[in-house]
């Protein structure tokens, strides 16, 4: 430990940052031990790159606007695209899932905190009825997916240094959720140090330093250094459905979607909805200098947010939702350090709890710190031919992200519900509804007996004995 404790203090003197080990000689071996962790995982030579760019602003460039335009995609057939196109894209789709050269992608960094709940968020209770948890959802779609095309679909998970160990244990406690234990890839998100104002690396107390996730574009590079992309090309791999863990509604494994990023040997594809209003708090695809780009909605003007077309629909409609389809060699070369294809960092100014000289803790009732962060949309300015579809927002995105209201369990819950009615009434079977399509009871539908409305359909129908739809009824 000496000896590594030497270079390392050595190596943070020579980029100024020797404070981090201020305290060393009152660390008892345990705290040691973990500070020399912290410390060996940051790349002083980036941190210094950051401070110089986006904490001074030496290099900043303002953002422009300049030959922005709405960026084009491919329209859904309830939305007036072509079906046979679409059925096309499916069976392309299909044929790649029955060779097994997809696999599954969460990020699931997160903890339940905002929704009043102590745990990974992926273990969060989101059906109506069951109170199965994320995890278990995204399980049984992947379950469904494997029975029908004949494979077994590996499942990589990203956690975070807060949550992979309760995430692993849930695993294992539930049995894997059903899916084989050597299915799932479980690892960690990178983490980047926080600074001050004038790009002093803080510290959380005197034996750890103040360290926060990298942000969800920060899966690409734990992708490429965890192993799992070279897992995945020693597999056959060659198309990755990325989904962050708190969307119920998403088609985890979704054959149109594959099939038209395939088909148009796009690098990096994407999944829009259409806004639900101007002001809606989603980015938004762009297309500048013949790049695919997203905007968060808070960098475009109002004005231009509001713009119609012709037809009076918004002119920038489609809505991110954090649904991609991502090239194995793609992310292996945006995750492996490729100086020509980096993700930048952004930066987010925040209260961050810190020590003053004296170790003594820090409580700021002000924002006193920067922590860095890259967004996994970035990657598109780089990816070869990418391809932006529509989905159906009541089929595919209903987020757990409040403790009420909107984005919130409950308005999740009642999404899943109007989704099973309607695959009720294309079966035959109607339920009487409120005027948001909502029936005044709970029930539930698992994904193991329909992840989809055909192959709902063909379950209900293959019933020797249709069972009455009433509160509490679980097909499963």
């Amino acid at each position: 430990m000496t000896h590594t404790f030497t270079s390392e203090k050595e190596r943070f003197e020579a980029a100024g940052q020797g404070h981090v080990f201020a305290f060393w000689e009152q660390l008892d071996e345990a705290a040691q031990s973990q500070l020399l962790e912290e410390a060996a995982s940051i790349d002083l030579s980036e941190i210094q790159h950051l401070v110089e760019t986006l904490v001074k602003g030496t290099d900043i460039e303002a953002l422009s606007l300049d030959g922005l335009e709405p960026a084009p995609y491919i329209k859904h057939p309830h939305s007036g695209g072509d079906a046979e196109q679409w059925a096309e894209a499916k069976r392309l789709g299909e044929t790649v899932l029955r060779a097994g050269k997809v696999a599954a992608f969460t990020v699931a960094g997160g903890q339940g905190t905002r929704l009043g709940f102590d745990g990974p968020k992926g273990t969060f209770p989101v059906t109506p009825v069951q109170g199965k948890p994320l995890f278990g959802v995204f399980a049984d779609k992947l379950l469904a997916a494997g029975d029908r095309y004949g494979i077994r679909i590996p499942w990589f998970i990203m956690t975070s240094s807060v949550n992979h160990e309760a995430t692993v244990a849930a695993f294992e406690e539930a049995g894997y959720f059903g899916l084989a234990a050597d299915q799932v890839m479980f690892f960690s998100q990178g983490r980047m140090p926080a600074v001050d104002f004038s790009g002093r690396i803080m510290m959380d107390s005197p034996g750890s330093i103040s360290m926060s996730p990298d942000g969800h574009g920060g899966s690409l590079r734990a992708l490429v250094r965890s192993g799992a992309v070279e897992r995945m090309k020693q597999s056959g791999i060659e198309a990755i459905s990325y989904f962050q863990v708190d969307n119920p509604l998403v088609q985890v494994i979704d054959p149109a979607f594959i099939g038209f990023h395939l088909g148009k040997k796009s690098e990096m594809s994407s999944k829009m909805i259409p806004k639900a209003y101007p002001g809606e708090k989603v980015g938004m695809f762009c297309q500048q200098d013949d790049k695919m780009v997203v905007l968060e909605y808070s960098d475009m003007p109002m004005e231009m947010q509001e713009e119609r077309d012709a037809d009076n629909a918004l002119r920038y409609l489609a809505g991110s939702i954090a649904i991609h389809i991502l090239d194995v060699d793609f992310v292996a070369r945006i995750g492996g350090g490729d100086a020509e294809a980096r993700l930048p960092f952004h930066k987010a100014v925040k209260k961050v709890k810190t020590i003053d000289s004296d170790g003594n803790p820090i409580l700021p009732e002000e924002p006193n710190g920067v922590k860095f962060e890259m967004f996994v949309f970035d990657a598109l300015p780089f990816a070869g031919n990418p391809v932006v579809i529509e989905t159906l927002r009541e089929d595919d995105f209903s987020p757990v992200k409040n403790a009420t209201g909107i984005d919130s369990a409950e308005s999740s819950r009642a999404d899943q519900i109007r989704q099973w009615t309607r695959w009720l009434g294309a079966a035959g079977v109607e339920l009487a509804t409120d005027e948001t399509g909502l029936p005044a009871f709970l029930f539930e539908v698992s994904p193991r007996f329909g992840d989809s409305q055909d192959a709902f359909v063909k379950s209900w129908l293959a019933l020797e004995e249709k069972p009455a739809i009433t509160d509490g009824v679980i097909l499963k």
